[in-house]
């Protein structure tokens, strides 16, 4: 009886020892970039870890498409050793929400490919359309103004965008106001300056006026700027 007994306690320590052997595990197999920026590159570790009674032997490290996974710092870890896996992820081309998914072939016999997985969400990219017209101003008070006098406004604006502005066509109301411009093609990161003339001559009250810049901004081509005053007879 105890002779069995023995053999079977015997038995029992091989099979739990060949059950053991090298055991991959993963602090957080799962990471969220969050939003992210278009046109950027941003980078996360994984830490693996060997919890077996073997040697654990990294063998490969894949990552799919859109992303680049680098070799853990060492492709042996003993018993209760652990490294970094470094993964990046370049944005460039992508928006919206992401999914990547990194592989990691090892000699666990119970798990040899262990995936690793992150997400994010690429934002647009706001100046992808072209030019973009930023004005400085959007409305002038003249205040109260003697009838036939003239008063002019200059307001700053500049393209803002990532291709060349133009300036089609410029359009006033009741053709009361003049506006020129000192220049109708800007580059990005130009600015130039816009002058509006109003004349009173022959108004009176309170008034209100507009100038319409029509442009080739992708996202606002038309854009109207308004002008009041208070026009009062002559002394």
């Amino acid at each position: 009886m105890k002779t069995i007994f023995t053999m079977l306690l015997l038995f029992a320590s091989v099979s739990f020892a060949q059950v053991m052997g090298a055991k991959l595990a993963v602090q957080s197999p799962a990471f969220n970039f969050g939003d992210i920026k278009p046109n950027s590159f941003v980078e996360h570790d994984f830490v693996i870890s060997n919890t077996g009674d073997d040697s654990l032997v990294i063998m490969d490290v894949r990552a799919s498409c859109g992303c680049t996974a680098a070799q853990p710092e060492k492709n042996v870890l003993l018993p209760g050793e652990s490294a970094k896996i470094n993964v990046k992820f370049n944005t460039i081309g992508r928006v919206g929400k992401q999914q990547k998914y990194v592989y990691i072939i090892s000699n666990d016999k119970e798990n040899p490919e262990t995936r690793l997985s992150f997400t994010a969400n690429v934002l647009p990219d706001t100046l992808k359309g072209g030019p973009v017209l930023q004005l400085s101003e959007f409305k002038h008070d003249f205040g109260v103004m003697e009838e036939g006098k003239i008063a002019d406004w200059k307001v700053d604006f500049k393209n803002a965008g990532n291709s060349e502005l133009e300036i089609r066509d410029i359009k006033t109301s009741c053709g009361c106001t003049a506006a020129t411009v000192s220049g109708r093609r800007l580059k990005p990161g130009e600015a130039v300056s816009l002058r509006i003339e109003f004349d009173s001559t022959s108004k009176q009250g309170k008034l209100s006026r507009t100038v319409t810049l029509y442009t080739n901004d992708y996202k606002q081509p038309e854009q109207t700027l308004v002008i009041y005053a208070e026009v009062k007879d002559r002394k």
